[in-house]
């Protein structure tokens, strides 16, 4: 078979445009941007989306659209071939610049600074062979040299270009490209605040910021070399810190309608690539999964969940769902974010309720925070959870009034295993009202049980319909009782344990006692006893109680616990091994 009549493969981690087109991966064309860029693009043009949205990909399609010697057969079949006058005056037409600043991660400032160094560094060695055919005159010979001359006796810490260097240096290599080809310099600059981010965490945002902003203004402003610029990250750090005195500078935030459906796949893109692979009976799913995002006027997904689920279920249709996006970062912002409901009460208990069952809150957004003001302030965690794509908006905004929502169940995911863990954690402090609950489940009390219970789901959040999967909801109930159950000494407790004929929600091993427990949770809107005996009928019909029975015990207590927000129900059956006789509670 030929390689055009293969199957293109999904393109999981590759964000090199030239890779993606060469070697047959699936790309969902978005080439349009180019067009739409051109017709309103600044000196300087920053896209912020959150991570994973496609931004570097992007940049290197921009980057092989427009650099001088450029592969023009890559855009083959693409949308902007269509557009023969544009192509023909901006095709490879200009030298470009491109550097991508995500790497650059260092628990001091010496070392992030050697990185960016570094990166220019490497960006200036493509162009070596500029140096050697005698076009530059001696001086502008001696410019390019600094950029990629390091101190052969400096420590790792310490090498690399003086500060003057440096804070010139992308400035320089634009003048340099200008003099040679004698056109205007493109430049990109990817991921441009993650070492801002970093230094954040580590301790050294001053110095970062007051080195990114030299090395952004030589580079940004009056620069007669420089065509135009386009920078990519999560936020847009205030433009007094960072971008001072740049005027033309043109902002595509995920609030900005203009190229809003170019970061971030559409429903009509996802559908055909689902079709594409087979996958088109699991839209529903993906999209409950993996939509919800709200760009501009755009509803769009993220595109590394949907490449990543149709990696893996292109050969194996029935695979759950996972969340790949979230695993992808660390999700610290969440664990902020809930934590304030118990300290500064900005954030309340009914807010995250409302958040969770998939309804809206209105917040005052703030696009133009420094790094440091993030949590600065509990009011500052909702914009800095809207920018990086935890929430999403909904509705129409009055002013910079949104209202918020959480875009999917993916990450309604990462809110609920918070949510759990704060539990967790507070319920580690409360020893009495623990160890009165697993008493009363041990010596087969259920009205003290449900007394017991009912007290915990007073002090967490409430799952209810209006988003949630029925499982789902069962889930969250069973993790609240499984951080109940964890801190109980001397009791073996198992989770969707196989036994019997199928798998039992949890099982409990007493330490020197001859009674074992199971339980069974359901979630119900009504008829909260209904469902219990449900419960207990499951627990009978698949015989939960033989896995027990080959342990040796001989007292089996069988619970049906039905949850509905902040009430439940409890029943209980008990039987023992020598008569087998069952008592209804």
């Amino acid at each position: 078979m030929k390689k055009e009549e293969m199957e293109r493969k999904p393109p999981v981690g590759i964000e090199n445009f030239s890779d993606i087109r060469r070697e047959g991966f699936y790309y969902v064309d978005k080439t349009g941007l180019l067009k739409e860029l051109l017709e309103n693009w600044g000196k300087v043009n920053l896209f912020t989306r959150p991570r994973r949205f496609g931004k570097t990909l992007n940049m290197s399609m921009l980057r092989h659209f427009f650099e001088i010697g450029c592969d023009k057969s890559l855009f083959d079949g693409l949308a902007i071939t269509k557009e023969t006058e544009l192509c023909g005056e901006y095709m490879g037409k200009f030298p470009i610049i491109s550097i991508s600043l995500k790497d650059v991660a260092s628990a001091s400032f010496l070392g992030a600074r050697a990185s960016i160094c570094s990166v220019i560094a490497n960006e200036a060695l493509r162009f070596y062979h500029l140096m050697e055919d005698g076009r530059w005159n001696e001086a502008e010979t001696e410019r390019y040299r600094k950029l990629i001359t390091f101190s052969a006796d400096s420590t790792y810490e310490e090498f690399s270009m003086t500060d003057e260097v440096l804070h010139k240096s992308l400035r320089t290599l634009t003048e340099l490209l200008r003099a040679y080809y004698g056109k205007q310099v493109i430049l990109l600059i990817d991921e441009y605040d993650v070492p801002l981010a970093q230094a954040n965490e580590r301790g050294y945002y001053r110095e970062m910021s007051d080195l990114i902003r030299n090395l952004f203004g030589a580079a940004l402003k009056t620069n007669e070399a420089l065509y135009f610029a386009v920078l990519t990250g999560c936020l847009r750090v205030a433009k007094e810190s960072i971008f001072t005195g740049l005027n033309n500078f043109n902002v595509f935030s995920i609030t900005d309608v203009n190229l809003d459906e170019y970061f971030g796949f559409t429903d009509g893109e996802v559908r055909g690539m689902l079709q594409y692979y087979g996958l088109e009976e699991n839209y529903e799913l993906v999209r409950e999964w993996y939509d919800g995002y709200r760009f501009g006027n755009v509803d769009v997904y993220c595109p590394w969940d949907v490449i990543c689920y149709c990696s893996k279920h292109r050969n194996n249709k029935k695979l759950p769902p996972q969340n790949y996006w979230i695993n992808t970062s660390g999700n610290d912002i969440v664990k902020h974010f809930i934590d304030t409901m118990g300290g500064q009460k900005m954030v309340t208990k009914r807010e995250i309720e409302r958040l969770i069952d998939g309804e809206t809150v209105q917040k005052e957004i703030r696009q133009e925070l420094t790094y440091p003001e993030l949590y600065a302030s509990p009011e500052h965690i909702w914009s800095t959870l809207f920018m990086t794509g935890y929430l999403t908006q909904r509705g129409e905004r009055d002013g910079n009034r949104f209202q918020l929502t959480i875009p999917n169940r993916e990450v309604r995911d990462i809110f609920t295993e918070q949510i759990l863990a704060l539990f967790k954690e507070e319920t580690a402090k409360d020893g009495a009202a623990l160890d009165a609950f697993c008493q009363a489940l041990a010596k087969g009390k259920p009205e003290d049980v449900e007394r017991e219970f009912t007290a915990y789901l007073a002090k967490t959040i409430s799952i209810r319909d209006t988003f949630a999967r029925k499982p789902t909801k069962e889930n969250f109930y069973h993790g609240i009782l499984l951080g109940i159950l964890g801190f109980k000494a001397g009791w073996t407790v198992t989770s969707n344990r196989e036994a019997g004929d199928g798998f039992s929600d949890i099982m409990i091993w007493m330490d020197d006692a001859d009674t074992g427990i199971i339980i069974e949770i359901k979630y119900a809107e009504q008829n909260l006893e209904e469902v219990c005996r449900r419960g207990l009928m499951q627990i009978n019909e698949k015989q939960y109680a033989r896995e027990f029975y080959r342990d040796g015990l001989e007292r089996i207590l069988k619970y049906a616990i039905a949850c509905s927000r902040k009430k439940c129900r409890v029943m209980m059956e008990e039987e023992n091994a020598s008569d087998a006789h069952t008592t209804p509670f």
